[in-house]
């Protein structure tokens, strides 16, 4: 399926967007959080600061290199399953947190959906921040238990011969989806196949990927 479905986002992310227009619960316990660590000198705001400078470095691209080299390397690849912080670490990709990275890899016969029912837990660490859709309320509620029709709204249309596993993230623990490698890329260098990849393909909304986003690379 190609990616060329942005029209669908757009009508996607304003379904979506309806619910969050004055502060929520946890956006106001925050900001007094904040102000106590503050207040008892426990918190710089120069470390938010710098926080968000790092948050600022982080995007898709990082992911991207991830999945090529997974693509082009057997046994990156075993390692990348096995351990995806170490993995990322291995490519220069540093995390800074605690929280540990599973990687769900798709197949003919299983594709995964990430969600995060609590809030809105992703791997920015390779993906920099999430898309507001990814944090409304009703993705992460129908996203387990209508997953096909939440999948069916982005245009992708999972067999019904293919099991969906959806994983739900935590505090400590995040995962990123290995898309499958395109058909008849094998000639491809390394910038073409990150061209390639995008990030509803690691959040798991898309299944096939674009080849023509490679042949331009």
């Amino acid at each position: 399926m190609s990616e060329g479905h942005d029209h669908d986002h757009a009508h996607h992310e304003a379904s979506y967007a309806a619910d969050d227009e004055m502060p929520g619960y946890f956006a106001i316990m925050e900001a007094a959080v904040e102000e106590l660590l503050f207040e008892r000198k426990l918190l710089e705001p120069a470390e938010i600061r710098r926080q968000i400078e790092v948050l600022d470095t982080r995007n898709e691209a990082l992911g991207a290199r991830v999945v090529a080299r997974a693509w082009t390397d057997p046994a990156y690849r075993e390692r990348l399953l096995a351990d995806g912080k170490a993995a990322c670490e291995e490519l220069g990709i540093s995390f800074y947190d605690e929280t540990g990275l599973i990687v769900l890899e798709n197949t003919e016969a299983v594709h995964n959906l990430l969600v995060c029912t609590l809030c809105s837990c992703y791997p920015r660490p390779v993906l920099g921040l999430p898309p507001d859709w990814y944090k409304q309320k009703p993705y992460r509620a129908r996203a387990v238990y209508e997953p096909r029709k939440v999948l069916a709204e982005f245009g992708t249309i999972i067999p019904e011969d293919v099991e969906i596993r959806v994983s739900d993230s935590t505090a400590m623990v995040r995962f990123l989806v290995l898309p499958q490698r395109p058909p008849g890329t094998e000639h491809y260098d390394l910038g073409q196949l990150e061209a390639l990849v995008t990030r509803d393909a690691m959040i798991g909304v898309v299944r096939e990927l674009d080849r023509s986003r490679g042949s331009r690379a």
